[in-house]
């Protein structure tokens, strides 16, 4: 036990480590390129912080640990968006947002996540061709953002520091800051199991709460990084883009190599709350433009309810 907690907290050294790192990276390449901050945090930082639940849920999978592959995506979307923005959006609310940039991601999101939804409950698993549609959603994610970065990212002006930048070098620090992140989680979620199941802890539940939260940390830091710094936006979009990555890649490489059986649970209460907490905190933002403390505390409500439940 003593070990487990020694590697539980090197985990998460690397973790601050990285996040803190991976931030100036990527707003440095954001400010290069002229691409608004929450384009860079939806993508290159999203896919960063993702990595951990990706190789957690292919893994689970592997091993026939289903209730861990699901749990973990879908604990982890609630996570990010209930826990993770919730304090990130009760400490400093967002203002001035993008929403051409986040209207177009938020509609990919709900339209995904409720088309798995439906085939979870007519199926009860993510079979083989579900993960291969998942994964040719990706590539079409990728392409659209690739294609809009232009039209998102024109309005903002370089400073004369900014022409020194280096794109390849920011590119290898934000290399080893995912390479610290996904290390730093794998640590944390591992030796995070141990602890759990030192106190009898069921292995979905575990999965929802332990894993989930275990392998969202990056996204918590990354936030957090990212408020301390200035840079709210990044935080914002990087949740956005990871909770997509989560139904792409986090669900789709698992389930288009050996497919995912799903518990009830997943499709009754998961699945639906992902939906609802991702809708508390977007419809007001695209709405107003900007955030409130009130969505915060929502949302931070709606996890400490979620976490209760699920332990009860």
């Amino acid at each position: 036990m003593v070990k487990a907690v020694i590697l539980f907290v090197t985990g998460l050294i690397l973790i601050c480590l990285g996040g803190d790192r991976l931030v100036d990276a990527a707003v440095a390449i954001a400010k290069k390129l002229g691409i608004p901050q929450i384009v860079v945090g939806a993508t290159i930082v999203s896919l960063g912080t993702t990595l951990p639940e990706i190789l957690v849920s292919t893994t689970a999978a592997f091993d026939g640990s289903a209730a861990i592959a699901a749990g973990n995506a879908f604990g982890s979307i609630i996570c990010n968006t209930a826990l993770i923005a919730g304090i990130t959006q009760l400490i400093r609310p967002s203002g001035q947002v993008e929403r051409a940039s986040m209207w177009w991601r938020s509609a990919f999101f709900f339209l995904v996540l409720i088309g798995m939804n439906v085939c979870g409950f007519m199926t009860g698993a993510f079979n083989r061709p579900v993960g291969v549609i998942l994964l040719v959603l990706f590539v079409a994610y990728a392409c659209i953002t690739v294609m809009r970065a232009p039209l998102e990212g024109g309005s903002e002006k370089k400073e004369e520091e900014e022409e020194k930048i280096s794109i390849p070098v920011q590119l290898i620090i934000l290399v080893v800051c995912a390479a610290f992140l996904f290390v730093g989680a794998k640590l944390l979620v591992n030796n995070g199991i141990i602890i759990a199941e030192a106190f009898g802890v069921p292995e979905r539940v575990i999965a929802v709460t332990f894993i989930a939260l275990g392998t969202s940390l990056p996204e918590l830091m990354t936030s957090v990084m990212s408020l301390i710094k200035g840079y709210g936006n990044v935080g914002l979009g990087n949740v956005i883009g990871a909770n997509l990555l989560n139904l792409l890649l986090v669900i789709g490489i698992p389930s288009a190599v050996a497919g995912i059986p799903l518990e009830p649970s997943a499709v009754k209460v998961d699945m639906p709350l992902a939906c609802l907490v991702m809708a508390v905190l977007i419809v007001p933002i695209l709405v107003r433009k900007k955030s409130s403390r009130l969505q915060g505390i929502v949302l931070l409500l709606i996890y400490a309810v979620y976490c209760g439940a699920s332990f009860a």
